[in-house]
């Protein structure tokens, strides 16, 4: 209905501007007069919301509206009037701030409301007396600057008005963070912080007590609205999720305000963020007693958490340790003084002051034909009898900011009119000029406190961090438990005492606010789908991976050396895996390399001590001994293969491995040619045997070794094996093994061994008929025999063997083709040496025996 009015207003006067003659200014509609006025050299506006409300009329839209007419008179702005006179007085009686010029004053009433203060910030522009002027309308401000509104949304619609003018409007309680845009707002200045500042204090505070699932009630306008929208956006970059956020208005329906209740009592949240103007919480705490919802920890802002009347109404323990972000505490001398000082009201705006006195002191002034109800008025009661909003002094830091408002004007005023001794009073500054070094004033005021405006008009902000504990002698106290300095960086910024703090109940441990428990170290936070991401499930960390601290977003890998704990919590060096002569398996292996050595040595003594007899001349006793010394190291090179790899070790076991296996079967390939050239010998005009001689025999075994070791000469060369952690096999251990380099010089040595043998096996195989008195030829076939198929067998073992086990089926293959060498050659002849001497004759070998085989 108000708007409307205005809007009324507004058309009727352009409607009439537009008939009269363009050549002359005149003032069109009523005049508005201020409620309080001084006169002065320089005059500085107020704005003030001296009632709360208006009365609400049908109109008829046939005739003009009537003027609005208040109600509900607002103590809270009579104390901002009084301390913006207090600042005039006190510069005006000052002898160096602005000598020989006097400021004055006019202070209008808004009634609460955005139109009707526009249309007073226009009076304080243009002027309000109802007279006409030949020429344009253009003219010097009637005022050099606005002390006021207190809200964000008239403070928006005034600047937007006045803007244009380079008129200056100074704030002392508007803190949107939208009044900083100095493009939609270039006159404005305030001498309160920025909701900028407030909106992310607010969310660090949150944060700092671990509140990660919140809700939030805002008033459903500009101040409500923009400081809400910050501080969400800076919750949600600090992990804070809002489980819900609702506007409220004072005015709202009943049923708007049921669905605002029963959101609230749906909720697990219990931490509410309040952005809310004072008389809007006033409205819910009647409506939140109606309901019974208690026990929920409220985080405010300035604009209610320092207000002892809405502490004073909260008589069910709604707002029980409530804290919250306060203007600092700051003192003005002879300022409280001032305030409660009224009597002087009464000769700057009578109509006004007799409606204060009389809802002051709960009396009424009434005439010889008045009838009164109520106690009358006598003009002398004493403000010392009377305990209400008014004699409250809790907002005094509120009233400073008014008389900061007021002195940074004047000093602008000093800079601008030069003033010394005396200030030149017909000097008064063009507002664009006055604007541009108000933005750069910066002075102390005589408490000590400094003033100055950033690039925005906003000055630095500091909050003391408030809490609301119990107090016998009030309802609450209101204790300072930290402090928040914009000025600082990071964590810096926030100081809280956390002992000092009582929550609601008056408990000492911090609530509890969250969507989902606190993940322990060794999970990590899954997002639920569909739920904001601060509900979410612990998922343990797979193997391998740690998460070392509580609320962990990710699992951290292990470094490749490194695997997690049982709990996941941190990592431990892996366990090295490796055929070590200390367990089991590698004492075993070991022993049979070492008693295999022994044989063969056993075996050569034999053979050296019986050299002479006939069953060891057979067949070359010297390729004999060369074949017992080759299976020798083929049983100590497979010691090599045990223990930790190393360079050396890892270059060696192969190559010795490669080496020796063709040392031997070229000494059992040499054995068996010489028996098949025997019996080729034996054919009249065969002199084959020249060329099979024990030359020849050294010779062919010098030439198939030389093979393998330029084989493994060029291996090592070219691409040698090396120590090598395989991290394949098992993620919790390493296995260290000898990497074989040239994968085809590892294949090229196993494959020349394996052609060797599959040469001396055809051979053999050929010699299988020879006569049964000489059975070596049979006996090599065996060896040979099980010498391919163990190594035939290795291939498929020794690439599917995971870890130590690879080692250990290649020392295997080594042991059993060496032992089946040993055994099918030399023990049947041990056999017959040491068993059976009878044999051991040249007779008995010559029964079918050609003689050129001995």
């Amino acid at each position: 209905m108000e708007p409307l009015v205005a809007l009324l207003h507004m058309v009727i006067a352009i409607m009439t501007f537009s008939k009269a003659n363009k050549t002359v200014c005149t003032l069109r509609g009523e005049p508005v007069h201020p409620e309080l006025w001084k006169d002065g050299d320089i005059i500085v506006g107020g704005v003030f919301s001296f009632h709360s409300s208006w009365e609400i009329r049908q109109l008829t839209y046939s005739i003009m509206p009537p003027p609005l007419k208040c109600i509900s008179l607002n103590f809270r702005d009579f104390q901002y009037a009084q301390s913006m006179l207090f600042a005039i007085e006190e510069i005006n009686n000052s002898s160096t701030l602005l000598p020989g010029v006097s400021l004055g004053y006019k202070i209008y009433d808004t009634c609460g409301s955005v139109a009707v203060g526009v249309r007073a910030a226009m009076a304080l522009a243009n002027g309000y007396e109802k007279m006409s002027v030949e020429g344009p309308c253009t003219k010097h401000a009637e005022v050099q600057a606005i002390i006021g509104d207190t809200t964000s949304s008239a403070c928006m619609a005034i600047s937007k008005g006045i803007g244009p003018f380079k008129l200056p409007l100074i704030s002392h309680y508007a803190t949107c963070e939208c009044l900083s845009d100095k493009v939609k707002y270039p006159s404005f200045l305030r001498t309160i912080a920025s909701d900028h500042y407030q909106s992310r204090a607010l969310a660090e505070l949150v944060r700092h007590f671990g509140w990660t699932w919140v809700g939030a009630l805002r008033t459903d306008d500009d101040y409500g609205n923009n400081g809400m929208a910050t501080f969400t956006k800076v919750a949600e970059q600090m992990g804070i999720c809002l489980e819900y956020s609702l506007p409220f208005f004072r005015t709202y329906p009943e049923d708007k305000v049921i669905r605002i209740i029963e959101q609230i009592k749906s909720s697990n949240s219990r931490v509410i963020v309040g952005f809310l103007a004072h008389w809007d919480l006033e409205v819910l705490l009647h409506k939140f007693v109606e309901h019974n919802i208690t026990g929920y920890q409220w985080v405010g802002t300035e604009a209610w958490i320092s207000d002892s009347v809405i502490a004073s109404m909260d008589k069910h323990h709604i707002l029980q340790g409530a804290i919250g972000l306060a203007i600092p505490k700051t003192q003005v001398t002879g300022l409280q003084e001032f305030i409660l000082d009224i009597k002087p009201l009464k000769s700057l705006g009578g109509a006004i002051f007799t409606e204060f006195w009389e809802a002051l002191f709960q009396c009424k002034y009434s005439t010889k034909n008045d009838f009164v109800s109520t106690t009358p008025c006598t003009g002398n009661e004493e403000l010392s009898q009377v305990q209400n909003l008014f004699t409250d002094m809790s907002l005094m830091p509120i009233f400073s900011n008014v008389y900061k408002g007021v002195y940074a004007v004047a000093y602008t005023l000093h800079d601008l009119l030069g003033c010394k001794e005396k200030c030149d009073s017909n000097k008064q500054p063009d507002p664009s000029t006055f604007l541009k070094h108000l933005r750069k004033v910066h002075f102390k005021t005589k408490d000590g406190e400094e003033v100055y405006f950033d690039e925005n008009g906003d000055p630095v902000a500091k909050y003391d961090i408030i809490n609301w504990q119990p107090s016998k002698k009030q309802h609450y106290e209101f204790v300072t438990v930290g402090l928040y300095d914009a000025y600082f960086l990071g964590i810096d910024r926030l100081a809280v005492n956390m002992l000092s703090i009582l929550w609601t109940n008056n408990s000492t441990k911090v609530p509890v606010s969250v969507c989902s428990e606190s993940c322990h170290p060794g999970t990590r936070k899954g997002v639920k789908k569909g739920k904001p991401i601060c509900c979410y499930d612990c998922i343990p960390c797979t193997e391998g991976e740690i998460s070392n601290t509580s609320d962990s977003v990710t699992c951290l890998r292990c470094h490749q050396d490194f695997w997690s704990n049982m709990q996941n919590d941190g990592c431990v060096k892996k366990e090295t895996e490796f055929l070590s002569y200390e367990e089991i398996m590698g004492i075993l292996l070991t022993t049979i390399s070492v008693v295999g050595a022994f044989i063969t040595i056993i075996i050569a003594v034999i053979f050296f001590r019986y050299k002479n007899t006939p069953i060891v001349k057979a067949n070359n006793s010297e390729l004999s001994f060369l074949l017992l010394f080759s299976l020798m190291l083929c049983f100590l090179c497979s010691l090599t293969f045990i223990g930790r790899p190393t360079e050396w070790s890892c270059m060696l076991r192969h190559t010795a491995f490669g080496i020796t296996f063709v040392l031997c079967i070229s000494c059992v390939l040499g054995k068996t040619i010489v028996v098949l050239m025997a019996f080729r010998a034996t054919l009249p005009g065969s002199n084959v045997m020249k060329w099979f001689g024990p030359p020849p025999q050294r010779l062919s075994v010098f030439a198939f070794t030389l093979i393998q070791v330029l084989i493994c000469v060029l291996w090592l060369t070219i691409s040698p094996p090396f120590p090598f952690k395989n991290l394949k096999y098992f993620k919790e251990k390493i296995i260290l093994e000898c990497n074989v380099g040239s994968v085809v010089g590892f294949w090229a040595v196993l494959g020349y061994i394996g052609l060797l043998a599959i040469l001396c096996f055809f051979l053999a195989f050929l010699a299988r008929k020879l006569p049964d008195n000489f059975n070596e030829a049979k006996f090599i076939t065996f060896s040979m025999l099980i010498f391919c198929a163990v190594w035939i067998a290795f291939i498929p073992a020794y690439v599917s063997s995971p870890g130590k086990f690879t080692v250990a089926v290649e020392i295997f293959a080594i042991l059993a083709s060496t032992y089946g060498m040993l055994f099918c050659i030399f023990i049947p002849k041990c056999y017959i040496i040491l068993l059976k001497p009878d044999k051991n004759s040249k007779k008995h070998l010559m029964g079918k025996l050609p003689p050129r085989a001995l």
